[in-house]
């Protein structure tokens, strides 16, 4: 096959025949562990989103609730309806595999928007300390190593009830969500910035760097369109890992009675609740919710760490 076959039969791949055939993937199908982590997070976010369908009923709808229900445990019937329940229920008759359906979409959707917003936020003033220097470099990196000598969940802690005190009363309960989000984003962004400066005080010493300097790029474009996706391998890295750190310290605040609202519950939330029935023989409350946290943040963090060896040339 000549040289100019071996070209057009290149471009005529599609993406997914690339993809299939790199090294990336390759290395993906060697490893158990990012195997399996991979399987459980699909799992668990597609019994998350289909919530709805999956789950028997709809714990936080009022109209679906018996108390009689109450405190059934798992696989066993009920003496007074003789319903049976996969996992059991709570105190309120509540499916407790349905509350945990429902509660894991609370908490993946707090996660993923926390570290997106954190991630957003540390690459433009990671980008800016980086390009720029001078005194833009000295108070955002100063800032931040302020912020590091301080632990994220107090950090957390201390935003979420700075915004919620600015928050009217009657709305709360409706604000609690975004609130939590901009708390625990707040409180990560510091390791995006650090990382995004690094890169870009590398990257900016170029040639294409200076080439696009030349013929007029604004600064602006020269971050965005071509220092920033020199970076974005390690940013992605980090972002997969902080959304275990998110998920847990999302599911922190809401045991400690600062986080979701009892009106949309989290995994954090439901662990709360089943903590104040465990010495009373109610295990399955707690139980269930604190196995379905741990495989959740455990399987993301573990693909997180096979992601960042995959993406490392050093390791190669």
């Amino acid at each position: 096959m000549s040289d100019a076959q071996m070209t057009t039969r290149a471009k005529d791949k599609s993406r997914w025949e690339r993809f299939r055939e790199s090294d990336f993937f390759y290395a993906f199908k060697r490893s158990p562990i990012a195997l399996v982590s991979f399987t459980v997070v699909c799992i668990l976010v597609l019994s998350a989103v289909f919530a709805p369908l999956i789950a028997p009923t709809n714990p936080f709808d009022p109209a679906s609730l018996n108390l009689m229900n109450g405190f059934t445990a798992p696989m066993e019937p009920n003496a007074f309806t003789q319903e049976t329940f996969l996992m059991g229920t709570d105190d309120q008759g509540r499916d407790v595999f349905s509350t945990i359906l429902y509660g894991m979409r609370i908490s993946l959707f707090v996660g993923v928007s926390a570290v997106l917003f954190a991630m957003v936020l540390g690459i433009i003033l990671g980008l800016i300390a980086g390009y720029f220097g001078g005194w833009a470099e000295t108070i955002i990196m100063r800032f931040a190593d302020v912020q590091l000598t301080f632990p994220s969940i107090l950090v957390a802690m201390l935003i979420f009830g700075i915004a919620k005190g600015f928050t009217p009363v009657e709305y709360r309960d409706q604000m609690a969500i975004w609130v939590l989000i901009l708390a625990i984003g707040l409180s990560d962004w510091v390791q995006f910035a650090r990382v995004v400066r690094g890169a870009t005080l590398v990257e900016k010493s170029k040639d294409y760097v200076a080439a696009a300097r030349l013929i007029g790029r604004s600064p602006w474009a020269i971050m965005i369109k071509h220092i920033l996706p020199n970076a974005l391998s390690p940013v992605l890295v980090i972002a997969t890992i902080s959304l275990a750190l998110a998920i847990i310290a999302e599911a922190t605040l809401s045991f400690l009675g600062v986080g979701a609202p009892p009106t949309q519950p989290s995994l954090g939330t439901l662990i709360r609740i089943g903590q104040g029935f465990l010495f009373s023989g109610e295990w399955w409350i707690l139980f269930f919710p604190a196995c379905t946290l741990l495989a959740l943040a455990l399987s993301v963090n573990l693909l997180g760490d096979w992601l960042r060896d995959a993406l490392n040339p050093r390791l190669r």
